[in-house]
């Protein structure tokens, strides 16, 4: 029997985290599946601490991250570096996950190869191609190319589904980053002993975690995430307030300028994936404008605060676990205020059953995958 050949490809520490189950999961069936992992290193160094935590071996680094560089250069050197990997290896089929600039260039390439596309993550939307700006687009392109989809929830397929998607190509497969969590949690618990040493300043207080590094929440709306977080913290001087601050200057400015003096407030360097799973299980509110942690707190039942107008992830609101409250400073300082005076409204936001999945997701995709003639779907599509 052939070998199924996946081009598996990551550029983000985020994708890196939820592929790894889908890359382990090849990697357990060697007697089906002959994976090739493949990074562009859009995100070089944190990819590289997922990869060695999760136990991935990336076979071709592409390496293409520069200093200060422009979304179109890091798109056409995208697109270039994946040409490449797709000649050298000749796959069955290329896999990316999610909205990254790294997948949209690697559904292109698919695409202008006449190879299969496999979307994880597929469906996700907010109508608004400027929020999240440039993720709405890019994964809107991924959506059109795409020969298999797999959505992490029923209403992302039924996006799919409501733009013209062949229902026979669209699985619900729940999200891979509940796969990573769980595993991740679980071994993180039993290892907690570097990570207490680590944050002893925190002693027993309540502690609420906040990460932000959205391109569209840059000027205005850092300044009043900085002055609303600025407010809460002397309002709640017995809580401690935890920033893991990313690296983007336009974060970095705003965070430092506003917060950097506050005692309670304590801005840290961007945390490895495993440390940053302890702080959402060790906090009590998170605070962000991030996709990911929204679909991750809700399995450690801890309540979120999005700095977003719109999400792509509205089961979670709709869930209870997940409010929106934007930049507004109002908004965010209520809805944190919320949550740290009011008992009973605490405990409703904390769900028994998160609605992106149960950590099966990677199996499920697998199974899709092999289940799929790609050898002769990929031949008709180079004789086309």
């Amino acid at each position: 029997m052939n070998r199924l050949r996946p081009l598996l490809i990551v550029g983000t520490r985020p994708e890196a985290i939820k592929m790894s189950p889908v890359i382990k999961e090849c990697r357990d069936r060697p007697r089906e599946i002959d994976a090739i992992v493949c990074s562009t290193g859009q995100h070089r160094e944190m990819l590289q601490q997922v990869a060695d935590y999760f136990e991935i071996k990336i076979d071709l680094d592409l390496g293409l991250m520069r200093p200060n560089q422009t979304l179109a250069g890091l798109t056409a050197r995208c697109l270039t570096g994946l040409e490449d990997a797709i000649n050298k290896y000749n796959p069955d089929c290329v896999v990316a996950q999610g909205d990254t600039t790294t997948v949209m260039a690697a559904s292109l390439a698919a695409f202008y190869h006449r190879i299969p596309f496999v979307h994880v993550e597929a469906g996700l939307r907010t109508g608004d191609l400027q929020a999240p700006w440039p993720e709405e687009m890019n994964r809107r392109v991924a959506g059109i190319v795409a020969d298999l989809h797999c959505a992490p929830t029923q209403r992302a397929a039924d996006a799919l589904l409501s733009e013209g998607t062949r229902p026979d190509i669209v699985q619900v497969s729940g999200n891979t980053v509940i796969d990573a969590l769980l595993w991740t949690v679980a071994r993180e618990r039993n290892n907690a002993e570097q990570w207490e040493e680590k944050y002893a300043f925190l002693q027993d207080r309540r502690m609420v975690l906040i990460t932000g590094h959205r391109r569209e929440n840059f000027g205005g709306g850092f300044e009043n995430i900085c002055q609303a977080i600025s407010t809460l913290a002397a309002d709640f001087p017995e809580t401690d307030f935890v920033y893991p601050v990313h690296l983007n200057p336009n974060v970095q400015a705003p965070v430092k300028s506003v917060l950097g003096a506050l005692s309670n407030v304590h801005l840290v360097a961007p945390a490895p994936y495993p440390e940053f799973v302890w702080l959402m299980d060790r906090s009590s509110v998170i605070l962000t404008d991030s996709g990911g942690v929204q679909e991750e707190a809700p399995s450690l039942k801890k309540p979120v605060l999005v700095m977003r107008d719109t999400t792509e992830r509205p089961e979670a609101v709709e869930s209870g676990a997940v409010e929106l409250v934007g930049t507004s400073i109002e908004a965010i300082t209520q809805g944190v205020s919320t949550l740290l005076s009011d008992a009973a409204e605490y405990s409703k936001r904390q769900i028994d059953d998160n609605p992106y999945g149960d950590g099966r997701a990677a199996r499920r995709i697998v199974d899709g995958m092999l289940a799929m003639s790609w050898q002769s779907t990929q031949t008709l599509r180079r004789a086309g």
